[in-house]
Parts: structure tokens; sequence; C-alpha cells
């Protein structure tokens, strides 16, 4: 259940909570940081793609270019594996290392959803035979299905392959998630690839003041909605002598950090083109600070996310590259000045992500 705050607590409206988050984002202005040092301050960016973490980065980061993410990932400095939400992020070694340990209590309740596939499947065995065969040479979900099938060859293939994901922590080698470089997902484990031991399962609170410091002001319902986590109220009122508490406008009680960014409602937050599942959008469970509820809904179609326009820092509408030309479908009318600043930001885009090629701009129409 979501906690009310006290009465006493300030309440932040709907646009101190939109430019509270967009700062710890690093999207009001664009960060002189590395694009190493951004992805730990983002505590990873969702990776079920290859190019989000790309642009995500190009979106708040100044000076940017794709071999930024590229080469630290190239030097085992940063990696892609299964972390948050059961999803694919691109996190930090240490991360990976240490992140993934604590969110591994859900990954082991994601195999009850495979448990009719694993029926006579011993679990730690399987995990024992897996850590082998990828630490042995980088394996394919494919190649790990049917080496496992050898040992259980009733049970489903796909669950078996799944619950060597949920167990272990693999990561994708490169040069899968290069950019520019194509390459099919080829599995190893992330003490193998970083060559170190994980951390120990750690407690919950440094995690919690880190994604305050990237999410915040936030509630505890916001936190396990971006972790995939639950049960984590014992963390924040352990916390609760370090934060300040807020109530948003519903009366949820949020936290934050003292020190942390919270600019006047009023500054201006200029437009910026984010890439499909970037966790600005998938990381509270109130989304209100940053979609409009006339809005709601509209930057998905089934499993399929979109490319999501802001303005004014909230979503806008929606944005993809055809052949050489960048579309962008607004969600209502732009004024002329609106429209240049949209596309300005698309040129800068284009430059820092497809420098040298001729790209065109175009609006399309009004998307009711």
């Amino acid at each position: 259940m979501t906690s009310k705050a006290s009465t006493t607590a300030p309440v932040l409206g709907t646009r101190a909570l939109n430019r509270a988050t967009l700062a710890r984002q690093l999207l009001l202005r664009r960060a002189p940081m590395s694009a190493e040092d951004a992805v730990a301050h983002l505590v990873g960016l969702q990776a079920q793609n290859v190019k989000p973490p790309y642009y995500a980065l190009a979106a708040r980061l100044d000076g940017f270019t794709p071999e930024d993410l590229s080469a630290p990932m190239a030097e085992r400095r940063v990696a892609r594996l299964v972390t948050l939400r059961s999803t694919i992020h691109t996190h930090t070694a240490d991360d990976c290392l240490s992140l993934r340990p604590l969110v591994q209590a859900a990954r082991d309740r994601e195999l009850v959803n495979f448990r009719k596939g694993l029926v006579g499947v011993d679990l730690d065995r399987l995990a024992v035979l897996a850590r082998e065969l990828v630490e042995a040479e980088p394996r394919t979900m494919k190649q790990l299905r049917e080496a496992l099938l050898l040992h259980w060859p009733d049970a489903d293939p796909q669950a078996l392959a799944v619950a060597a994901r949920c167990r272990l922590p693999l990561v994708q080698v490169t040069p899968r998630g290069l950019w520019g470089r194509g390459g099919q997902v080829e599995l190893t484990t992330a003490e193998h690839w970083f060559g170190r031991p994980a951390e120990p399962v750690p407690a919950p609170d440094g995690t919690v003041l880190r994604y305050l410091a990237a999410f915040g002001p936030a509630s505890v319902k916001d936190m396990q909605t971006w972790a995939g986590l639950t049960r984590l109220r014992d963390a924040f009122e352990r916390l609760r002598p370090r934060l300040l508490t807020f109530r948003a406008p519903d009366g949820t009680e949020l936290f934050d950090l003292p020190d942390a960014p919270r600019p006047d409602p009023d500054t201006a937050a200029p437009p910026r083109f984010l890439p499909e599942y970037d966790n600005l959008l998938l990381s509270h469970a109130d989304r209100a600070r940053l979609v409009p509820p006339e809005h709601r809904g509209r930057t998905w179609r089934g499993n399929q996310a979109y490319r999501v326009l802001l303005v004014d820092g909230f979503v806008a509408g929606l944005w993809k590259l055809e052949d050489t030309t960048l579309v962008v479908e607004p969600f209502g009318r732009l004024t002329g000045a609106g429209r240049d600043e949209i596309a300005a930001e698309g040129e800068r885009m284009l430059a820092v992500m497809h420098p040298g090629e001729a790209y065109g701009i175009r609006f399309g129409a009004v998307r009711d």
C-alpha cells in the first residue's frame, strides 16, 4: 500500500517533480561527464535493444559520441545483462557484480512462471553446469539449451535457458552491444567477463540513495517499480533520519536526498529525443510527473515501446528514423518557435549519432 505523507510535509506539484527528475536525469542541461560515469549515476540504462543506450546518453551528455560508450564496453568496464525488472540493462562492471545480487530474489521468483517446464530439474546442478559451459566459451541461448537438454531431455528447452539466465548473471559479450558492430548474443558470467567475483548480496540502503539521486523525489512504490523488487519500505525507514520527505499532489509520501537538485518549476526544459525503453519513463509507479494524463498509454503498443519526444519536460510526441529522414509526430499543435527548437535539437542529435550523413527533418501529422 502506498503511504500517505504527514499533512505537514511540503507538497511538490507535478512541474516541481518533473524538473527535479529531469535534473537528476541530466535532461535539463547536458552534463560534462564520461559515458561510464553517467551509466553509474543513472544506475544503468535500459538496453533491450542495442541502440537505445547510445541515444539515451546523446540526450544527456555534452560532447558525447557513440565511441564513448563502445570503448568502455569493449574494455570490459561496462556490459549488458539482465537486472532490473528482468530486462537487459547496460551497467558498469561494479553494478553488474553488486546490483545483480541485490535483485537476484526477483530472478528466482521469475522461475515460478516456468515451473511446468522444469519438473525434475535440479536448479542448483543446472546453475553449476551452465556456469561451466559459458565460462569454457561464450554460448548462445540456443547452444545453452541444447547442452542442458542432454541432462534433462524431458524438460522444456526454453525453460532450461531461462533458468540459466535467472540463476546466473549472464553478460552479453562483445562485439554485441558495440555501436555499428553486428554480433549475435553470446553469454558468459559476469564474474568470468570481469575477472573478479560478485559481491555478497548487499543491503538495499545504498541503492535506495542512488535511486533517489537519479530518479527522486520518489515513493517506496516508485523504487519498487524501478527495481522490480518488493518490501523496500524497511530500507526507507532506516534511512528516514537522513532524508527529506514531501507529498505528491495525491498525498503520497515522497523521499529525497537533502542536497539533491529541486529546481524551480518554471526552469526551462529544452526538447529532448529519447529512445524506446528509456528508464526515465519506466522508473516510477506514478508517471504523471512526465506523462500528461491525456497522453497516458500512447508511448506503447503491446510490448513495443516508441521513441519519445519531450517538450517542456513532458512527453509530447513520438519520433522515428525513416531512411534519411527524422520524422517527428507531435501529440498536439506546435508553435513556430516550438517547431524550431525541436528541429534544432533533432539536428544536434543526428549530428552526434549519424555524423557525416545527410538527414532531413519532417513533422508528421498530429497524432490524435
